[in-house]
């Protein structure tokens, strides 16, 4: 049939018109297609819901039957069967079910009728959101999803498709086996003198105090994580697919960042695995960048990153949904999808009749594939308690070192407003801000952990008095022990105080060193002059002579007691003039931070006040050398 006007063909045959006038037809009843049809039905063509990707069959399943991955375009991953996917992959919004019906027998080896074709698209893949239903739109499909957190809320691109290939292309190189030998290698080694040599919470203590390095370190921590994504980007090229976007946005009320790779399913599960570390891998090689800027410059805010690097590299490892941990773990596993499969997997390991129904739930899975899962958390879980019991053993420092820092920098701000120094004032406020954040965050983290950790122990534990019972009496005796600890002075003590890098966000802290702790030891009569006190026939000034907070007593004393143990330039010859800080014996305010201040050294002098006679100090009439 042909209208007139415009001469547009008619979408359907409706039959010979009745009667000579004919029935009325519209022209918007031809262009829509609402026109009646007589003694024929409409054939159904179905559509692919808005970015769909079909990947294929999942490499190195972990299931008993093979598997094919379909991403939607939300990002939520579908495990599909055989048949639904050839289905799924016969779709491309002009075939009919009749035809789709055809070309899928073809290919499944088995008759498959257009009312199957049917059924499978109206009761497995709408609901899984791989296709549209009929009559609806894109935006109208509520399709689940395994975990309603999954989505980054409000993310922006940061690198779009074409700049991260760029940069994937210029990082590939780090993929190189012999190149991650020498990092892995690189860090190894790291670890054992940061740890067992340095100290690896000093270097934070000393972060702790400076507000101007926390901002620091805060940007050297998000350049980690910016240099994370770019390992999983330049993985997933050295692999063989095609990274895309890197971007930014909120998980929960985090700020996160990921890297596009979806690309990476259709290659076999060595590149996936390669992409899974990627970013871990690069921040080991960040750790060793920050290593080796602390060996050229000395500064230990840089191993304050590297120490905070860990807990992300071990955060990550974590199998958490949005962790790479998860990812790792699925490819590992063989299971794209964990997500709600790890806590059968671990009940099955119990026997007794709650370890046989949650056997029957993973019966799917290889036993390989729930061996790798249990394994994996079990090893997981000691490393964690390893660091949070590190950082508890510290806790004394660290917060003796937090306390100390915000009551100076509250109390000078306060100061600065009170004398009407309103830059100042204004300068310390935002040095109390930096100096809160973290404070804040170790707080929050700690009562979220802590208020998870309850929670979970009080659900386990339920309807099983004698299990709560033994869990509290161990909480006990860990509390008790560190607490023990921590009153007796077995762990480390803070660090003493040192002068404020930055004095314009800290006002009121005076930006010279403070004076250093004499040891003395007082006398019964008060008529004798303390051991740790020069005598006046040695050329040192008395410390009664100077009101002032003189540096002088600590080198002093240290070296009655330990010939040749300062090594400060600035220390004066006995008998010569004093004329300047050079030659007057008494070494400069700078120097208190030099060997015998406030250590065992000045002690040992209260014991023993007079030299021995193997000195290894020069003459009193030759000059002292000058360390080289």
């Amino acid at each position: 049939m042909t209208l007139l006007g415009e001469n547009t063909a008619a979408l359907y045959d409706t039959g010979p018109v009745p009667g000579p006038g004919g029935m009325p037809v519209t022209y918007e009843q031809v262009a829509t297609g609402e026109l009646t049809v007589i003694g024929m039905e409409k054939p159904i063509v179905p559509r692919l819901s808005a970015g769909l990707r079909l990947h294929g069959e999942y490499q190195g399943s972990g299931f008993t039957e093979p598997r094919y991955i379909a991403r939607r375009g939300d990002g939520q991953v579908v495990q599909l069967s055989r048949l639904l996917h050839l289905v799924a992959s016969s779709i491309d919004g002009s075939r009919d079910i009749e035809t789709i019906a055809h070309r899928v027998s073809a290919r499944f080896g088995r008759e498959v009728s257009a009312e199957n074709i049917r059924y499978l698209i109206e009761n497995k893949l709408d609901p899984l959101g791989v296709t549209v239903p009929e009559g609806l739109r894109d935006d109208q499909i509520s399709a689940p999803r395994s975990d309603l957190l999954l989505a980054l809320k409000g993310h922006r691109v940061i690198f779009n498709e074409r700049r991260v290939a760029k940069i994937a292309r210029a990082l590939a190189w780090l993929h190189r086996p012999l190149v991650v030998v020498a990092v892995l290698a690189g860090v190894a080694v790291l670890d054992v003198w940061l740890f067992a040599y340095f100290g690896a919470i000093t270097p934070v203590l000393e972060v702790l105090d400076q507000p101007v390095l926390l901002l620091v370190v805060f940007v050297l921590t998000v350049a980690s994580l910016v240099f994370h994504e770019f390992g999983h980007a330049s993985a997933c090229r050295y692999g063989g697919a095609r990274p895309g976007s890197i971007g930014c946005g909120l998980f929960l009320i985090w700020p996160s960042m990921y890297t596009d790779v979806t690309d990476v399913y259709r290659i076999g599960r060595g590149g996936r695995l390669r992409t899974d570390l990627g970013g871990i891998y690069f921040n080991v090689v960040f750790m060793l960048a920050l290593a080796g800027a602390y060996a050229l410059t000395g500064q230990p805010f840089f191993l304050a990153a590297v120490y905070l690097n860990h807990f992300e590299i071990l955060e990550q490892l974590m199998p958490a949904v949005r962790l790479d941990g998860y990812y790792i773990l699925g490819d590992l596993a063989g299971v794209p999808d964990l997500y709600g499969k790890i806590k059968p997997i671990l009940l099955s390991l119990i026997p007794g009749a709650r370890g046989s129904k949650a056997r029957a739930e993973v019966a799917a899975l290889k036993k390989s594939s729930r061996v790798i899962v249990a394994t994996w958390v079990l090893t997981m879980v000691p490393l964690i308690i390893g660091e949070l019991g590190y950082a508890l053993w510290n806790l004394p420092r660290i917060t003796t070192t937090m306390i100390r820092s915000l009551t100076e920098q509250i109390v000078g701000t306060g100061g600065a407003f009170a004398e009407g120094e309103i830059a100042a004032g204004l300068m310390g406020v935002v040095g109390c801000i930096m100096l809160l954040c973290p404070m804040a965050g170790v707080v929050y983290l700690s009562v979220k952990l802590g208020g998870r950790l309850w929670r979970g122990a009080v659900k386990s534990t339920d309807g099983r008095p004698r299990l709560r019972v033994a869990l509290c009496a161990l909480l006990l005796v860990g509390l008790g022990g560190l607490s023990y600890a921590w009153v007796s002075g077995m762990t480390p003590e803070p660090l003493p105080k040192k002068p404020p890098i930055a004095p314009i966000l800290q006002p009121g802290v005076s930006p010279s060193a403070p004076p250093a702790r004499r040891a003395t030891t007082p006398d019964p009569d008060d008529a004798a002059p303390s051991a740790g006190v020069p005598s006046a026939s040695a050329g040192t000034a008395s410390p009664d002579a100077s009101d002032g907070p003189s540096a002088s007593a600590s080198p002093s004393d240290s070296a009655s007691a330990q010939p040749g143990a300062s090594k400060s330039p600035s220390e004066g010859t006995v008998g010569q003039p004093s004329g300047s800080p050079e030659t007057s014996g008494q070494p400069p305010v700078s120097g208190s931070e030099g060997p015998g201040s406030g250590s065992p050294s000045a002690s040992a002098s209260s014991e023993s006040p007079t030299a021995p006679e193997s000195s290894s100090e020069p003459p009193v009439d030759s000059p002292t050398p000058s360390p080289s």
